[in-house]
């Protein structure tokens, strides 16, 4: 688990931004005049470019995986369009990207000047949501199919295609794209592992004790069944369903740790608790130094929802694919797509993507589901 070297990381930048002057980076719209200018949607406070940063990168990483978009152009369009979460619009609209309304739009939106005086802008409920949409924009959009030819660690094909495809007016743009990305070394994030590779080199940055890792987890003796490692309040129907299901038992409900009276399991690389009745998003979190919106999109859960007794609960991020034995799981009946990804450690949306079918799609009794 890498609970406490984020934590160094959240502090250290923390500390740098009260020190370190940010560069001169602005967002491609202007701000209004004062008296004309809409409220935040949210209190605000103003982010250094690390911090930028460090807030979205498993965002863009979970989009390039997804969608097959580099994480470094994800990170490096959001930072030059929000002036890093500084911009206006970002601001009052949660619009990371400077995406206008265009005719396919129907949710809310907000007028500002830009290239006219009343260009129309899309308005989210969430930043989340803004990452998610700049993501299908490019996917929807058939002036951006070519640049999906591109490899995901080839940013620079990336960045002048989107110039090419007219995604900003700025006659510099795919430069200034390029430039942002190898001088905050964004390219990190495109590679396997690049979560850990940026983190590192953040860390490095901040001048941070580079050798601080993460404490080795015990050598565990191999539990005969999944049945045999359960632990007290387990759904005993969980439990023995999926004990023959290709799950390795040796790496599944099996207790590695322990935290503030929770056991702490791992399944496909991932760690997770079972949660207790009253848990909420909010005290797991405070527990386990994670805010509650990011344990609720650990766990691919909307905004407000609380988790229920017994429920799987993720502390951190599940992984793309299975790694585990088999590469595909049989429905019963009752079971959701996301059941499925808590079970077995992916997340929904890759897994929703991988067998072409609506997170919420209602699955029948027998059908296949691909892990991988």
């Amino acid at each position: 688990m890498r609970i406490k070297v984020d934590s160094i990381l959240r502090v250290a930048l923390v500390a740098v931004a009260m020190v370190v002057a940010a560069p001169a980076v602005y967002a491609q719209v202007n701000e209004p005049e004062p008296d004309k200018a809409e409220k935040p949607v949210d209190e605000w406070v103003k982010l250094t470019p690390e911090e930028y940063i460090y807030k979205w990168r498993a965002t863009a990483i979970d989009n390039m995986e997804v969608y097959g978009i580099p994480a470094s152009i994800t990170m490096g369009q959001a930072f030059l369009e929000s002036g890093f979460g500084n911009g206006y619009l970002a601001r009052v609209a949660n619009n990371h990207f400077c995406i206008k309304c265009k005719g396919s739009w129907t949710g809310k939106t907000i007028t500002h000047a830009d290239d006219r005086p009343d260009d129309c802008f899309r308005v989210y409920d969430t930043a989340e949501e803004s990452f998610a949409d700049h993501a299908d924009f490019l996917c929807s959009g058939s002036r951006y199919d070519f640049l999906f030819a591109y490899a995901t660690d080839d940013y620079k094909s990336w960045a002048k295609g989107l110039k090419q495809a007219g995604y900003a007016t700025a006659p510099d743009y795919a430069e200034r794209l390029i430039g942002v990305i190898e001088r905050y070394q964004l390219y990190l994030l495109d590679r396997p592992d690049g979560l850990k590779l940026y983190d590192d080199f953040l860390a490095g940055k901040l001048s941070l004790d580079t050798a601080i890792t993460p404490p080795s987890e015990p050598t565990l003796e191999p539990a005969d069944s999944v049945a045999d490692a359960a632990v007290p309040d387990m759904p005993r129907d969980i439990t023995t369903a999926y004990a023959d299901r290709g799950i390795d038992p040796n790496n599944f409900r099996v207790s590695i740790n322990s935290h503030f009276g929770y056991n702490v399991f791992r399944t496909n690389g991932a760690h997770y608790i079972i949660t207790k009745r009253g848990d909420t998003y909010e005290r797991i979190g405070e527990l386990f130094e994670v805010s509650p919106a990011t344990l609720r999109k650990f766990n691919d859960v909307e905004n407000r929802t609380q988790p229920e007794d017994g429920d799987v609960l993720y502390i951190e991020r599940k992984a793309a694919r299975w790694n585990g034995e088999g590469m595909f799981h049989r429905v019963v009946e009752g079971e959701t797509l996301h059941l499925i990804s808590q079970i077995y450690g992916i997340r929904l949306t890759q897994l929703s993507k991988l067998n072409k079918i609506r997170p919420t799609a209602t699955l029948m009794d027998g059908q296949t589901i691909r892990l991988r």
